[in-house]
């Protein structure tokens, strides 16, 4: 009886390892970034499975969970899986009703997410520089955008190694003892914000010169886009990339973060460097901006269909009723989502709207008002119909926005296109950043681990190395 009772334990606990194991993998689900409550504590993440067939949707709190006596750090707008890491990026290190000092930068296993890394300054010369986004390069350094350039950083060592040439804050330096909540500060003046890669190079929103142009080789601007070719004065928005390749920016009325935008969007071909002004029709608004106090915005791609999704509407950022489509092909603009007309007094918070990779659902964080800790999470179909609810407990969450699966597989190397091909062809990162020319599929040899696409004529395929 007490070998079988061992034996019986034995394997009890192995299982049970086992499905704390299973359980542990936070890449099969959607992981939210909030800022949560400032002023009260410091940012959170929340873990959705919006198909679990025993409705155990939510997991909450998941980096106090998988690290005791760790968070974040204060008011974290961003999140991304590069490498198998995610990488988390707040404005400060610490809130100021925490008790706990996180980090501007947080380095975690994205499966496990537990705390590879934590740092507080971004700037290594302790000058204030608040964190806004991230972006990898390569399987060794990324860049973090901030309130003051864009930063390089070390993915070997988790270290800035220095500020991409011609990218800071023209407006840094004189006022940077203004607290963190003054909008006449430069934190708010000259920001870097989202980043993007494309045709070997790196686009970076900044809100004082308008799309900035980076060769990652050199870690320097090479060339500038003002806003200025759409109206006098005008600043960008935010800047994405949508399934075909083309880059996308959004226009806001001027440069000092006062939330107006103007009723264009610029198409850029990231190769030539060529542009369209495209303006919107009336009675439809342009994507909505927030550099007062910065967010990614509600500006975001399918990866499945060549079209693109904003928030937009009479009262600025604030507003988050309405949803809109751009079809990228035919350039039809449409009302996707009124949550106006659907009633119940809900609204989209801020940026916190991304698209599924696979599905191409549409996945949005609502509310009610800033006062009510109340929050969902909906998810839409690709035509617009409502999915699912899922009900969250009482907390002022404050979402910023969603970051997807990132499963990788043997079925991972596929052809995109298979009618042409040619001997040899170009081999990109997933980036789109030249790793190497013309060389033959399957002359791998040498590479660093990770993801690649291989490009020969009208074929790509996908290349994972191990």
């Amino acid at each position: 009886m007490w070998r079988f009772l061992s034996i019986t334990s034995i394997l009890l606990t192995v299982t049970a390892s086992a499905v704390a194991a299973q359980e542990a993998d936070y890449t099969r689900g959607i992981i939210w970034v909030n800022e949560d409550w400032y002023g009260h504590q410091n940012s959170t993440v929340n873990y959705l499975m919006p198909d679990d067939p025993e409705g155990n949707f939510w997991k909450y709190r998941i980096i106090q969970a998988e690290n005791p006596g760790k968070e974040l750090g204060c008011t974290n707008q961003y999140g991304a899986i590069w490498n198998d890491r995610i990488y988390l990026i707040a404005k400060q290190d610490k809130d100021p009703g925490a008790t706990i000092t996180g980090g501007r930068i947080t380095v975690a296993d994205a499966k496990t997410m537990k705390i590879l890394h934590q740092q507080s300054l971004i700037d290594p010369s302790g000058a204030q520089c608040d964190g806004r986004g991230f972006l990898g390069v390569d399987q060794h350094k990324a860049y973090i955008s901030t309130s003051n350039g864009v930063w390089v950083f070390n993915l070997d060592t988790y270290t800035v190694t220095g500020q991409v040439e011609g990218s800071a804050n023209p407006n840094a330096g004189g006022d940077n003892d203004k607290p963190n909540t003054d909008p006449t500060g430069s934190l708010y003046h000259g920001q870097s914000g989202m980043m993007v890669s494309a045709a070997g190079k790196v686009f970076v929103a900044h809100q004082q010169y308008g799309l900035l142009i980076v060769d990652p080789s050199v870690d320097k601007v090479v060339k500038v886009i003002s806003m200025d070719i759409v109206q006098d004065g005008a600043g960008i928005g935010s800047v994405v990339k949508s399934k075909d390749g083309f880059l996308w920016l959004s226009v806001a009325k001027n440069r000092q973060g006062t939330g107006v935008a103007l009723n264009y969007i610029v198409r850029l071909d990231p190769a030539t460097l060529d542009y369209e002004i495209i303006p919107i029709e009336d009675g439809f608004y342009a994507p909505a901006n927030s550099w007062y106090a910065w967010t990614p915005d509600a500006f975001v791609a399918s990866s499945v269909q060549n079209c693109l999704y904003w928030k937009g509407g009479r009262n600025r950022w604030f507003t988050g009723a309405q949803i809109y489509k751009f079809d990228c092909d035919t350039r039809e603009l449409s009302l996707f989502i009124d949550l106006e007309e659907e009633g119940a007094n809900w609204k989209l918070y801020g940026c916190a709207i991304g698209v599924h990779p696979r599905t191409d659902d549409i996945y949005m964080a609502l509310y009610h008002e800033f006062g009510t800790p109340t929050y969902i999470t909906r998810r839409y179909s690709p035509q617009g119909d409502i999915v699912r609810d899922y009900n969250m407990i009482e907390n002022y969450w404050f979402p910023s926005l969603p970051i997807f699966p990132q499963e990788i597989g043997d079925s991972d190397v596929s052809d995109i296109c298979n009618d042409a091909s040619s001997p040899s062809g170009n081999l990109y990162s997933v980036n789109g950043l030249l790793v190497r020319e013309s060389v033959d599929y399957g002359a791998w040899t040498g590479l660093s681990p990770g993801i690649y696409i291989w490009k020969s004529g009208r074929m790509a395929k996908k290349v994972v190395i191990r």
